[in-house]
């Protein structure tokens, strides 16, 4: 299917499980299933639930749903939020999928995002406050508790071994370009950043490697919104999309506007060999519009175009 290096890993977000898409549109199991038949490594899914009444499908059983119903792309997590789980029980049902699935969880992010002053958070007991260290607590327990190990899921918790032990998939950071979030990365299996130019993931990266010292160089996927189509057709949703990332969520107008992946699949290859050249690994994406099988095709169709 792709150009692509076999080193570099190509994810995509499945569609429906957030919003109107939950009842509109693409269901999670066929756009797997298309997925898998255009040559994706994996599809992915992220923590989504806010408690509020917006209609969201649990992250866990979505990947477990796309890998029941495919037969070789990997499945995996971008991202979870373990701070609002209880590890052990969050361990051990990763751990099942990737059982059942003969090893396709592929890559497990993580963060402590996911709408922390949402009802679902103090509705499951998981107070916004501290949910970095319960991060951290994930990020060192997680490799032992699904490898079967026995391992104590937090600081004066008592050990647990889950059973049968399995292949622990890469587990990368969600976030930003912070010290405190590329420490975090360092110390897991590396970083999966969102929406952020190449220029400044680039520097993000070469400060990933310093704090890795002397390990394996650590994993740099970089997540983000790609809108395909003539600009006449992607343009509302484009400048929307800056437009919230600028008053939302405070990001630099400049950084704002070179965020989405956008245009045509050429310029979409274009953007993807800027990122490689920054020092990405891999891509984990949503495809935005509303006929998401047409869009996974485009998106099939850069990553064939040379690079």
């Amino acid at each position: 299917m792709s150009n692509v290096s076999e080193q570099f890993t190509v994810a995509v977000t499945l569609p429906g499980l957030y919003g109107p898409e939950v009842t509109e549109g693409t269901g999670v199991t066929a756009a797997a299933r298309l997925a898998e038949r255009l040559g994706f490594d994996a599809v992915l899914a992220p923590d989504l639930l806010t408690g509020d009444g917006t209609p969201a499908l649990e992250s866990i059983v979505a990947v477990t749903a796309a890998a029941a119903a495919t037969e070789r792309i990997g499945v995996g997590f971008g991202v979870l939020v373990p701070p609002v789980r209880p590890l052990p029980l969050t361990a051990a049902q990763i751990a099942t999928v990737q059982h059942l699935s003969g090893g396709r969880v592929r890559l497990l992010g993580v963060g402590a995002g996911g709408f922390p002053q949402s009802p679902f958070w103090p509705a499951s007991g998981a107070p916004a406050a501290g949910r970095g260290a319960r991060l951290d607590a994930a990020i060192d327990a997680l490799p032992g508790l699904l490898a079967g190990r026995p391992t104590a899921p937090g600081p004066g918790l008592p050990e647990v071994s889950l059973a049968p032990g399995v292949p622990v998939p890469p587990i990368l950071v969600g976030g930003g370009d912070t010290e405190k979030t590329l420490a975090r990365a360092a110390r897991a299996d590396g970083w999966l950043p969102s929406l952020m130019p190449p220029r400044r993931f680039a520097a993000g990266v070469r400060r990933l490697t310093e704090l890795a010292g002397g390990r394996p160089a650590p994993h740099a996927l970089i997540g983000g919104h790609v809108l395909l189509g003539p600009d006449s057709e992607i343009a509302p949703a484009r400048d929307a999309l800056v437009r919230s990332l600028v008053d939302e969520h405070g990001m630099d107008p400049a950084d704002a506007a070179e965020a989405p992946m956008a245009g045509s699949p050429k310029q979409v290859a274009e953007r993807l060999a800027e990122y490689r050249e920054a020092g990405a690994t891999g891509v984990a994406v949503s495809l935005d519009g509303d006929d998401w099988p047409r869009l996974a095709e485009l998106f099939a169709e850069a990553l064939a175009l040379p690079a």
